[in-house]
């Protein structure tokens, strides 16, 4: 059975059923020595950023396994890195159902699923019992619950608690389905927020003789000045890179479609333009004074380099994946290492042979 079967058989179901039982199916094929049947050939193409070598640029984005159930699973299927979460200190619920939404005729989801998750100690003992050696990103939040002027005590919290099985960690700010949160994203509580991570993360540096890079994944909806004033906090910060970009809730790619009045995240095609400009712009303030990481609207290789012209070092997928499967994973490693060996290859520093 290919992909694009399985795919059909599981959109019968509600969506967000559908999602648990791809990630159910996915982990019992690698159990089962089985995930051959619908991965595809991913070519080499290490790249080094942070720090940290990855097999390929293309990674897996969060949401998607938030509690680490499927992390062999999922690297079986040729992501050069995944990143798990968002997780939060303490288990939570998430939004009421119904929550998750299917655009199919623009490629898109809508979610509202408000960090939905087992917490921050499930989530390590998980990743402690995996099998994965590989590139590991942990994306942390903060509780719903947790008044926003309190935020940096959940971080630091999380952090603490995935120092030690994390590639990487992002510091999650710009979800669009905790109330606050991306009032985290201004400038004064951006600098207290990361000001006050930092001291933490040096401390745990030393704690366990290691650097684990610092990552903040940013929104989409922010005008050209907003874009420029975190790029300026995140240099002054010394963040190890930044993620661009989560979710928007516009509605203007998607206007008339059934579900577009539905609030939450859109993801997708119809996010590509919106999050490439942010990429863009952030790329000239940062220019090598962090890595960039790109996803929002993946659906092809060529997005995939489109990114990577823009300045992203790394790329992500999601709701590409969800539509394509494992064919879009090798489809964007091969374009980009063709790009990457090719003269064009952008010389964006921060991502070497």
């Amino acid at each position: 059975m290919n992909y694009d079967t399985l795919r059909d058989l599981l959109f019968l179901l509600p969506t967000e059923a559908s999602h648990h039982l791809s990630l159910q199916s996915i982990a019992l094929m690698r159990q089962l020595n089985l995930t051959s049947l619908i991965a595809r050939d991913v070519p080499d193409n290490p790249v080094e950023v942070m720090g940290i070598r990855f097999p390929n640029p293309v990674g897996l984005a969060a949401g998607l396994d938030k509690n680490a159930v499927c992390i062999d699973g999922l690297a079986a299927l040729g992501f050069g890195f995944i990143e798990v979460g968002t997780v939060t200190p303490r288990p939570q619920p998430g939004n009421p159902k119904p929550r998750l939404f299917r655009l199919p005729g623009k490629g898109a989801l809508i979610n509202r699923m408000g960090f939905n998750n087992e917490g921050v100690d499930a989530l390590v003992k998980r990743v402690r019992r995996s099998n994965f050696r590989g590139v590991l990103g942990v994306n942390i939040g903060k509780n719903a619950d947790t008044p926003v002027e309190n935020a940096l005590s959940d971080y630091a919290t999380c952090m603490r608690r995935v120092y030690k099985i994390a590639s990487y960690i992002v510091v999650n700010i710009s979800s669009p389905n905790t109330p606050g949160l991306r009032s985290l994203q201004h400038e004064d509580e951006l600098k207290v927020l990361l000001a006050g991570l930092w001291k933490e993360h040096e401390a745990l540096k030393i704690q366990y003789g290691k650097h684990v890079p610092l990552v903040v994944k940013i929104a989409p909806d922010m005008d050209d000045d907003e874009v420029i004033d975190i790029a300026a906090c995140l240099k002054q910060m010394a963040v190890d890179g930044v993620i661009v970009s989560n979710t928007t809730v516009s509605r203007s790619a998607v206007y008339g479609e059934k579900y577009s009045d539905e609030t939450g995240g859109l993801s997708g095609a119809p996010l590509k333009n919106q999050s490439n400009h942010v990429l863009r712009l952030m790329a000239e303030e940062v220019g090598d004074d962090m890595a960039i990481i790109g996803v929002g609207g993946i659906m092809s290789g060529q997005d995939a380099v489109e990114k990577m012209r823009l300045g992203a070092d790394l790329v992500q997928l999601y709701t590409g994946f969800i539509y394509s499967g494992p064919a879009l994973v090798s489809e964007c490693a091969t374009a980009l290492r063709e790009y990457r060996s090719g003269e064009g290859r952008a010389a964006h520093p921060g991502s070497t042979d």
